[in-house]
């Protein structure tokens, strides 16, 4: 009886997880099934290209998974019970052949889960976010900005809300792509404040450069149709409104029996596998782990990508009578794109602090755009350097077989 593994989500790590999972584990032992409501990979480090008017590569699951026994459901993910262990899904199917859609409601059942939903905007709960600004975290919510910014005549102003690595992209990758805008960015503290002095110095120097006004302590404390308003009182128009203050996780995991932070993530151990169910294997941003001197790893491609690798290896070690890896996750460095022409490199320690040592400009550009093209082949080519032997399952728990429910 094969060992059934459910992984929703397909996202970097959930992408990488089914493929590796499928190149690692015997075809006869287990069947593999991601789960995604889109039927293409989104590139999400590139939302604020996409925004721009810039095109991307299509990459279709269905091309990315032939041949590899992974099943594609494309479905969203409604529901999961770790209890009965089920995961719910709802997707749309063609009646009769006509154009009229019926939502179909399915149940699949699950020996091992990857929970990989990742998550989305987080409006911070300041008021007229939801209504007036816009969010990048998604390909339709790029899309929105993108036809908002196309409809913009020269001189009309766009704002960038936050300071992070997504504010500073989004900023000078539309201050490039538009320079008949006036482009400015709101952060909470000082401009690349994280950063070393070489990294910050450069930071102000590409911003000045593409003419980009900077408030800095300046919290945004109420977003309008028109403008926006700092906590100190600032009033500062904005014809669009770009929110990238940080990530919101899915809400799906709050809502189980799971053990999850106040955030929602599910708490997991070096293994990524759920410290309450151990069925159960978070990755990604919906998780909780511990990095280096015990701090949590920051929601990001860089950290969700090796979660994916030890999560895998974790998993058939397990089911193959293997032991379990323990390898310490670290950073090397942060990777900014600012523009097309220009990029930033801000090395950092293994816990992820800034150290002296940035690479810039030029080089850096390529040196970004060399990370985000390798990252998107990863997804594609998930087993790259792993045994191309599958192994076998030797301790597999028994069950009673049931058949997955349906209903219309």
């Amino acid at each position: 009886m094969q060992h059934r593994i459910v992984v929703i989500g397909a996202g970097y790590t959930g992408a990488i997880a089914a493929g590796r999972l499928a190149k690692r584990l015997h075809r006869e032992d287990v069947a593999i099934t991601l789960v995604n409501a889109e039927p293409d990979f989104v590139e999400r480090v590139r939302m604020h290209q996409l925004t721009v008017g810039q095109n991307l590569t299509p990459r279709p699951f269905n091309k990315m998974f032939a041949g590899t026994g992974v099943e594609l459901k494309l479905a969203k993910v409604t529901g999961v019970d770790v209890d009965r262990k089920t995961v719910t899904v709802t997707s749309r199917n063609d009646t009769n052949g006509t154009n009229s859609t019926e939502e179909l409601n399915e149940e699949l059942e699950y020996d091992t889960l990857f929970y990989a939903l990742g998550s989305g905007w987080n409006a911070q709960g300041v008021p007229g976010t939801a209504e007036h600004a816009h969010e990048i975290a998604s390909r339709p919510g790029a899309l929105r900005l993108r036809e908002r910014l196309a409809g913009l005549d020269a001189g009309e102003s766009v704002i960038v809300v936050g300071g992070g690595l997504t504010g500073l992209e989004a900023a000078t990758e539309i201050a490039e792509a538009r320079p008949d805008l006036d482009v400015s960015l709101a952060a909470r503290g000082g401009l690349g404040d994280w950063l070393s002095p070489k990294g910050r110095g450069h930071a102000r120097k590409v911003f000045g450069k593409l003419g980009i006004t900077v408030h800095e302590q300046a919290a945004v404390a109420e977003v309008h149709a028109d403008h926006v308003t700092t906590a100190d009182g600032r009033s500062i128009p904005a014809a669009a409104t770009v929110w990238t203050t940080g990530f919101a996780v899915h809400p799906i995991a709050r809502a189980t029996t799971l053990d999850v932070t106040d955030t929602g993530q599910i708490v997991v151990d070096r293994t990524m596998r759920s410290v309450s169910h151990p069925d159960v294997y978070a990755i990604g941003d919906a998780a909780m782990a511990m990095g280096p001197g015990d701090k949590p790893l920051r929601m990001s491609c860089a950290t969700g990508t090796p979660m994916a690798w030890q999560a895998v290896e974790a998993i058939t070690a397990r089911l193959t009578g293997g032991k379990a890896p323990n390898t310490p996750m670290r950073y090397f460095n942060q990777c900014i794109s600012l523009g097309r022409k220009e990029g930033l490199i801000q090395y950092v320690t293994a816990d992820d602090r800034a150290v002296r040592a940035a690479l810039t400009g030029r080089l850096a550009a390529v040196y970004k755009e060399l990370i985000c093209k390798g990252a998107a082949w990863a997804v594609a080519n998930p087993t790259l350097g792993m045994p191309t032997r599958p192994r076998r399952i030797v301790r597999e728990q028994s069950r009673a077989a049931s058949p997955v429910r349906t209903s219309a």
